[in-house]
């Protein structure tokens, strides 16, 4: 019976990342239309928050299948903790892309260099889209806030690629309490994407150079 279980977990998990993967990008659009283009008309703006609205609510029912699949619900709750947050906060859904690379690397003791190139498009990307999303968020709170000096969406995105690249100019910087709670989940996103990208390019020039040295 446990065995039924685990294989419906990982079925019902096969089958929906399409639909998850729609409803991700669904999202992400009607948030992007929304912060970008603040004078939509009434009927427009209500089309786009029911796609929002509708998105989130798949993410949360997948989620919610997968806790009933779940033989230890608790358990499921307490690994998938990421799972939890991205439900809860959708714009954070790249940050799954961690929790891939983890069950990439634990798959083979030693990757091989397709597992480093997918480590490495997988962390990347989702570090482009979780720049973009936190871009998205901060300017929406900063550009009418006083004193704010991210006025503009490319002043947002030139502050998100300073923070994820841990350079930080400081002349770009969030001043109202939630976009300054962003940059910090931004901070330390960035340090473990970014990191991931740089540790696999680097596993894979240490490999190459010990195959030329053992030649």
């Amino acid at each position: 019976m446990p065995v039924d279980t685990d294989a419906r977990l990982q079925e019902w998990e096969r089958r929906a990342q399409p639909y998850l993967f729609i409803a991700s990008i669904l999202f992400l659009a009607s948030y992007t239309v929304r912060v970008l283009t603040p004078d939509l008309s009434p009927g427009w703006y209500a089309l786009w928050e029911t796609v929002m609205i509708v998105s989130w609510g798949v993410f949360v029912a997948e989620y919610l299948a997968r806790l009933a699949f779940s033989r230890d619900r608790w358990h499921f709750v307490r690994t998938r903790w990421l799972d939890l947050i991205v439900t809860v906060l959708p714009l954070l859904r790249p940050l799954r892309m961690i929790d891939l690379h983890e069950r990439m690397q634990l798959r083979r003791d030693r990757p091989g260099l397709v597992l480093e190139a997918r480590v490495m498009m997988y962390s990347g990307l989702a570090a482009l889209l979780l720049g973009y999303a936190a871009s998205l968020a901060v300017y929406h709170d900063e550009r009418s806030a006083p004193d704010a000096n991210i006025r503009t969406f490319g002043d947002a995105v030139w502050w998100a690629a300073s923070t994820l690249t841990t350079t930080g100019y400081g002349d770009a910087t969030p001043v109202t309490p939630r976009g300054r709670v962003i940059a910090v989940g931004l901070m330390f996103a960035g340090v473990a994407l970014v990191g991931a990208v740089v540790g696999s390019f680097s596993s894979y020039l240490m490999r190459r150079f010990r195959q030329e040295g053992e030649r």
